[in-house]
Parts: structure tokens; sequence; C-alpha cells
């Protein structure tokens, strides 16, 4: 090979190389600059997380890299990845609590967007934001009861979580294992500190004899009932609302008290791109955003922006319990794990 050739290979290789470590830097965040990426870790659903970061990098012209993966999961992930952060963001998880452990795992660090600034931490029996500004909401969720309506009438339907230990139900409610599901470890946890721990144990032994399946799953019980395999559904709202746009036979209840909370969303502790994340927090609270997730039937925090369902945040707020975070934290776990030896 000639002497010319060898010197074009030789430019060729070093220019892809180049190319090439110009990529890497620029899809691991590089140094944090402005136009660096931004990876975001969510366990929402992937079609509705990949909108939101295409949606983002439209109007801002910066990547987002989305990672997908169940809040354990990516909890577990982040505790591995301490000491060289890969996430900028985390986004959702089933509501607050796993932001709230999270604090203790020192994993995740205070930002408050400009459009959370001016929030009461607690408004109507609802968190909206961590006292300290380690967390803050970016939705609604409302915890409650999904009905078939081809054989359930909404005046039949239950209104209060008594009213499903009615004899009518046995046999015909679904909701998903509190041992597996955070959405049903909400439930537990909240009717004990309604009604205290002896009560509760009794409350959910005859609950779970009315059921005629308890799937791992927070979503699987609503699923059984838009397909008929159950009367009613434990599970949150927007669950119902996204079956029932669908086509599916369904609705939704919110009962006479029960946790409404916010989806939340945070800063990663030491994350590659703090910049971009905080941007992106921004941008969770704009219009654009919350249009997004107006239209996954998701109640939007920020007022300004319609909800798709015919829940607001104005007309559930009545419903909410004010949950003591402080003993949700402390007995989480606890009460997880009692529940596979105290239920039959």
């Amino acid at each position: 090979m000639g002497r010319k050739k060898v010197y074009t290979l030789l430019s060729v290789l070093f220019l892809v190389s180049v190319l090439l470590s110009a990529c890497a830097g620029d899809a691991s965040g590089g140094d944090g600059g402005s136009d660096a990426a931004i990876t975001l870790y969510s366990p929402e659903t992937p079609d509705l997380t990949k909108e939101l970061a295409k949606k983002y990098e439209e109007i801002n012209g910066q990547k987002v890299n989305v990672n997908y993966a169940g809040t354990n999961v990516l909890v577990n992930q982040m505790i591995a990845e301490k000491g060289n952060p890969q996430a900028d963001v985390w986004y959702g998880g089933g509501g607050l609590l796993p932001f709230e452990a999270a604090v203790d795992k020192d994993i995740i660090t205070q930002y408050v967007p400009e459009g959370a600034k001016d929030w009461e931490v607690t408004e109507d029996g609802i968190k909206m934001k961590h006292q300290d500004g380690y967390y803050t909401g970016a939705e609604i969720f409302v915890l409650g009861f999904a009905y078939n309506t081809e054989l359930v009438s909404e005046k039949e339907a239950p209104k209060t979580w008594e009213d499903l230990l009615d004899p009518k139900w046995k046999g015909k409610i679904q909701f998903s294992n509190p041992a597996a599901s955070g959405t049903s470890t909400l439930m537990v946890l909240s009717y004990m500190m309604e009604h205290g721990e002896k009560e509760g144990w009794e409350y959910f032994q005859k609950l779970t004899d009315q059921a005629n399946s308890i799937p791992d799953s927070g979503s699987g019980p609503t699923k059984g009932a838009a397909m008929g395999e159950a009367e009613v559904a434990i599970g949150f709202d927007f669950m119902a609302y996204e079956h029932k746009a669908n086509g599916e036979d369904i609705d939704f209840i919110v009962p006479e008290k029960t946790p409404i909370l916010v989806n939340p969303m945070t800063l990663v502790k030491d994350g590659p791109n703090p910049e971009g994340g905080k941007k992106f927090m921004e941008f969770m609270l704009s219009e654009d955003a919350q249009k997004i997730l107006a239209s996954w039937y998701h109640i939007p925090i920020n007022p300004d922006v319609e909800s798709e369902t015919s829940l607001s945040l104005d007309n559930v707020k009545e419903n909410a319990i004010d949950l003591d975070i402080d003993w949700v934290n402390e007995n989480y776990d606890r009460i997880r794990d009692e529940w596979k030896n105290k239920i039959k």
C-alpha cells in the first residue's frame, strides 16, 4: 500500500475515532453542559415517557435518554450507582412513597422548580411537594374503585371502603397483592392510619375473603374488571380511564375518603447533568408536558391545563385523607412483610 493511501486511511480512522468519542460523550451527558443529554429514570408507561422526552427535545433541542424499569429496580439501580450516578432526573413511582424513602437512601437531592415555589407543602390533605425540597408533584393520582358498567350500575357501585365488604360483592372483587404492589400497600397503610392496625387487619382479611383474584400487578385488577373477570377492582383512576378510552365497559368511583397523592419527580443526587435535570423538571410543570400527562388520563397539577377525565384537583381534594407520611415510612416494609403471614 502506498504512503499516500496509508496516510489517507489513518486520517479516516482518526476522524471516525473522534466522531465516536464525541457521540459517546454526548450520550452520557459529557460535562453536563447546556446541550448535553439528560438521562431520565422512570417506571411510568414507556410510551408516555418517550412522548414527554420527544416534546422536551422539540422545545429545547436537548436529547433525553429514557431508562425504563420498575420502581424498585430503578431505586436499587440508583443505590448501586451512588458515587457514579448515571441519571439526572427520576419521574414517577405510583405516588410519593418511594420518593419519601429515597430521601434517607441519599440518592436524590433538593430542587424545587419555579412553577412550584409558591405551593404549600400540603394543600387540602394532599402533600404537593417535600418539605425540604427533595421532590415535587408532577400530577395527581386517586386510589379508588373501577367497576364494570355492564355488570354494575353507578348507583350500585361501592362508594366507601366499607361498602366493599357487602356480601353482594363476594367473589366479585379484585385488588393487587400488597406484598408485591405499591398500589395496594398504599391502600393498606392508609386504612390502618385511619382505623388502627387491629381493625385494619380484620378489615383486610374480610376483603381478601371477598376477592376472586389478588394479582401481583397494580394494574391487573382494573384490567380484570374491564374484561368482566371482576365486577369491582381497586386501583388508580388513570388505569380505569385508559380502558374506558379504549371503549371497554368500565368507569371509576372516588371513595368518600381515600388516598389522593402526587406522583413526583426529583433531581438525582450528583447526576452528570444537574442543569439539564432542572430544566426537565421545569418542563414537566409546563402546559406542554401537562397536556401530555392529561392525554394519558392523569390528573394535571398545572391549573391551566384541563383534565381529560371527569376528575380534577379541585373536585377530588375534598375526598383526600391526610396521610401521616412519617408513619407510612416507618411501617411500609413491616406491613408488607406482615401481610404474607397475617392474611390467609
